[in-house]
């Protein structure tokens, strides 16, 4: 794992500053402590951080061809990449290293863009080719590894794998992208589809951009997407064999690695059945950490010591105070744009457990968008059954008049807490999923904007995004849709920026095999109600995995890291949120008066505004530490 950055003039070759090109490697040092590289020519320059995994030796990068027409600079593993190597090695390719990255090389000389349907891996890339004067980004299917990129009032492109990288290099301009300030309060995080900073663009999972030079910068180009129309017709016992074979497939494949490696483990489901598929394929006890909490609704340690004890794992956890606020100010640091979910405090924590021991970690993330694993989508469902039942013109007026008029009991057990059910059945499925994905409500928002601020944005809202996704996605059911808007927008906008900010805060090397895309695509093709069923999320993989774990694993609630923000603002940080109404960031663009009331409503137990507050504290410290 490392961290890329790059500089390259389109219309003419002019030179690129090395001390430049370091600053923007520098910045991302935690990505790679084991090198750094500085590379340039004529009008294009690459850099690179290091983070040894695969080929110690000879993996150094930017690595150049034998001839010298091709350079690359690559953050990521290809975990196929010895089957490409014989491809290419078949085809006459001569190899001298062992690395992965110098499949990149190879594949560019003989296939062009085409190589990235042969790659299974995670990856973002930046790869030169002089022949052809041109540069080619490329980020794997799912976006599990960022790459920012803008252009500069030079004319120049420069790209690098996290903001800061980007925000080395003088000539950026920062100012705020107002929209994207209404993303994050919509949805707890900025979209991978903007940028906090405006002008500077992510480039989007499963896309690549080709630029030539002498020609202007094009569009991005997608070069996968997942297909949820297709069904399989396999039988559910084939189904389920097939199914544990992707995964068995998916994990050895992310078990090669030249340095010690391990796993999460909080004894859910995903990272259970991960670590039962890494304890078959290994001869050594595999290395698993979990993180508690001193709540005893939240702490999972004797899930996992379970799990690890039926695979006679090499185990160890930690006590995690529920008031690890103080990681507040290092979280911003590393995530650069404002990130609202909370449960990164505790995922930082066991980055930083697994570090102490293994230098990469595989984790089960990506399970709950691929086999329906949120409980959301079972709500989803049976709203769809609802809005079948009735055309829109009758909903709406019914069913807005009714969630109108319904209290907004925050304070009630989750079964009286209809009103934001009986709003989601007066709208369209999407926006109505949009709704229940998000964090802050239009209409508080609203409340929020100041009429000046509110202008600027000219009619724009964020849940637009999914609506649109869930409208044209290639699906057939209700529940496809929504699991592919929340693989194009919630997975890499914060499950997977979530997990990669954290580890590579800590130089750790995070693996996600239930992200393996023969598995998502497999996923895809399975008829809703084996992953859905009787109300019980990602049916057949737990059905699958009863031979490993214990059924109470299993079929036990979903819990997940949890972060008492709202009793925080009632406690230790009750002055924090009353001096979010005096900020001079938030002022800008905020009513104070509602701030203030927001506040107060929240400490006197009035309303549960913590997840807002919460939101509202991390974009004031995100504002100040990009724009000052």
């Amino acid at each position: 794992m490392c961290g890329i950055a790059g500089v390259f003039h389109p219309d003419f070759p002019k030179p690129v500053d090395p001390a430049r090109l370091r600053a923007m490697a520098d910045a991302q040092a935690h990505r790679g402590p084991d090198g750094s590289g500085v590379w340039t020519a004529p009008g294009i320059g690459l850099a690179h951080r290091r983070l040894s995994i695969i080929d110690l030796g000879g993996g150094a990068q930017p690595m150049l061809s034998d001839d010298g027409a091709l350079a690359v600079t690559f953050n990521g593993e290809i975990y196929n990449f010895q089957e490409v190597r014989a491809e290419l090695a078949a085809k006459g390719a001569v190899f001298r290293t062992n690395s992965d990255t110098e499949v990149l090389l190879h594949g560019w000389a003989a296939w062009g863009p085409a190589m990235l349907d042969r790659l299974n891996g995670m990856f973002a890339f930046a790869l030169y080719d002089d022949r052809a004067k041109s540069l080619f980004l490329a980020r794997d299917r799912f976006g599990v590894k960022p790459l920012h990129y803008a252009t500069l009032s030079d004319g120049s492109l420069i790209f690098a794998s996290e903001l800061k990288g980007l925000l080395a290099h003088p000539l950026l301009r920062r100012a705020p992208e107002l929209s994207a300030i209404e993303d994050f309060l919509a949805f707890g995080y900025v979209p991978d589809d903007t940028c906090l900073v405006a002008g500077v663009k992510k480039l989007p999972a499963g896309h690549f951009l080709l630029i030539e030079r002498g020609r202007p910068i094009p569009a991005p180009r997608q070069w996968w997407d997942l297909d949820f129309s297709r069904r399989t017709r396999a039988k559910p016992a084939a189904i389920e064999e097939q199914l544990l074979e992707h995964m068995r497939a998916a994990v050895r494949l992310r078990m090669i690695a030249d340095v010690p490696l391990g796993a999460f483990l909080s004894g859910g489901v995903d990272s259970s059945g991960v670590v039962a598929l890494m304890a078959e394929a290994s001869r050594r006890a595999v290395k698993t950490c979990t993180i508690g909490f001193d709540l005893p609704d939240h702490d999972e340690r004797s899930y996992a010591t379970r799990i690890a004890e039926r695979f006679a794992t090499e185990h160890r956890t930690r006590l995690v105070s529920p008031d690890d606020f103080a990681l507040v100010d290092t979280l911003v640091a590393a995530f650069d744009e404002p990130f609202a979910d909370a449960s990164a405090l505790a995922t930082y924590r066991v980055c930083e457990l697994a570090r102490e021991q293994v230098t990469v970690a595989l984790s089960g993330d990506g399970a709950d968008e691929a086999f329906a694993g949120y409980r959301r989508y079972r709500f989803h469902a049976a709203e769809e059954r609802v809005r079948g039942l009735l055309p829109l013109g009758l909903r709406a007026p019914v069913f807005g008049r009714l969630g109108a008029l319904y209290p907004k009991a925050d304070w009630a057990p989750r079964p009286l807490r209809a009103k934001t059910t009986l709003l989601g059945l007066a709208a369209e499925a999407g926006e109505a999923y949009a709704l229940a994905v998000g964090v802050t409500r239009p209409e508080l928002r609203a409340q929020l904007w100041r009429e000046g601020a509110r202008r600027q944005l000219g009619g724009y809202r964020a849940e637009g995004r999914y609506v649109q996704a869930m409208r044209n996605a290639p699906a057939d059911e209700p529940l496809d849709a929504a699991q592919y808007a929340d693989i194009k927008h919630w997975l890499p906008g914060d499950i997977l920026t979530k997990i990669d900010r954290t580890s590579m805060a800590v130089s750790l090397e995070a693996r996600e095999p239930l992200l393996d895309y023969r598995l998502v695509e497999f996923a895809a093709t399975l008829p809703a109600s084996l992953r859905l069923r009787g109300g019980q999320g990602k049916w057949v993989m737990k059905h699958a995995l009863e031979r490993y774990l214990p059924r109470d694993i299993l079929y036990r609630p979903k819990m997940g890291f949890v972060t008492p923000v709202s009793a925080w603002f009632r406690g230790t940080l009750a002055d924090e949120a009353a001096l979010l109404a005096r900020s001079p960031v938030l002022g800008n663009w905020f009513e104070p008066t509602v701030l203030e009331r927001l506040a107060q409503d929240h400490r006197a137990g009035r309303a549960d505004h913590g997840r807002t507050l919460w939101q509202l504290l991390m974009l004031d410290k995100s504002v100040r530490r990009l724009f000052g």
